[in-house]
């Protein structure tokens, strides 16, 4: 291990976290209202990022395209990303900021990881109220537990399905903008998503918090992992996740916040 730069990776790692965790929670939003487990959120991240570039920007010749305001582009992006998640649901049926160390070591973070880890915590703490305080989201737990109960109780399910994936192609499009800014648009953004699923199973498939945690803990151990001397153990960082995955796993099978489900026969 090189000590020298784990301070760095400690604090790279945790912001890392935020950009995984944020994915997490569209993942986590659409499987706890619907047990549906999204793999496309890499795809509609991915989508976000271009459809607000394109919105706001010119192309290779410099020509205009749509060419919107910044804030307009991504308000525009994140309604079309809402409204083709609904639609999904439906026909499927490079500044940088010092901190000192307690070691005297200077640490250099970007505004923007920053900017993320912000967003990805005030995200959990709005979805958690979503869920606990308004009518939609009380709909959507109470369907997600037991969708015939749910109809007899006047909820309409697919209304609510409809609603979960529009929530999560919005939040797919923050993250891609988010990740965008820091490593640029390109097709390999949905690839990110393979990071982001550990992180969900690890925090507890139903649990918004557990998201959050599961995106810092897999940030912290993959640049920790990236820290080490030895060549084999740093390049080995894109499987770590999962290595931790399976630790955790083989000590607590539901997740770090995950539900037990006790059945009765």
């Amino acid at each position: 291990m090189n000590w020298v730069l784990v301070p760095q990776a400690i604090v790279t790692g945790i912001l890392n976290g935020g950009v995984i965790a944020l994915i997490a929670l569209g993942v986590v939003l659409i499987y706890k209202s619907s047990e549906i487990f999204n793999f496309s959120q890499g795809h509609l991240l991915m989508l976000g990022a271009y459809l607000t570039w394109w919105f706001a920007g010119a192309n290779e010749t410099g020509d205009e395209l749509v060419n919107l305001p910044l804030g307009f582009a991504v308000l525009a992006a994140l309604l079309t990303m809402a409204l083709l998640g609904f639609l999904i649901e439906r026909f499927t049926e490079s500044i940088k900021i010092p901190f000192k160390w307690a070691f005297n070591e200077t640490i250099f973070v970007q505004k923007t990881l920053v900017a993320v880890f912000v967003v990805a915590m005030l995200g959990a703490i709005i979805f958690a109220l979503f869920f606990k305080l308004t009518r939609a989201g009380l709909s959507m737990r109470a369907a997600a537990e037991d969708h015939e109960l749910a109809r007899s109780a006047g909820i309409t399910v697919h209304r609510v399905f409809g609603l979960s994936w529009a929530i999560a192609g919005m939040i797919a499009t923050a993250g891609g903008i988010l990740l965008a800014m820091l490593t640029g648009a390109s097709l390999t953004l949905s690839t990110v998503v393979l990071v982001a699923f550990p992180a969900i199973l690890l925090g507890g498939l139903e649990s918004l918090p557990g998201a959050i945690v599961g995106g810092i803990a897999i940030g912290l151990t993959q640049e920790l992992v990236e820290t080490s001397k030895l060549i084999t153990v740093r390049n080995s960082s894109e499987i770590a996740p999962y290595v931790l995955l399976l630790i955790v796993l083989w000590i607590r099978p539901e997740g770090l916040f995950g539900q037990k489900r006790i059945e009765r026969i």
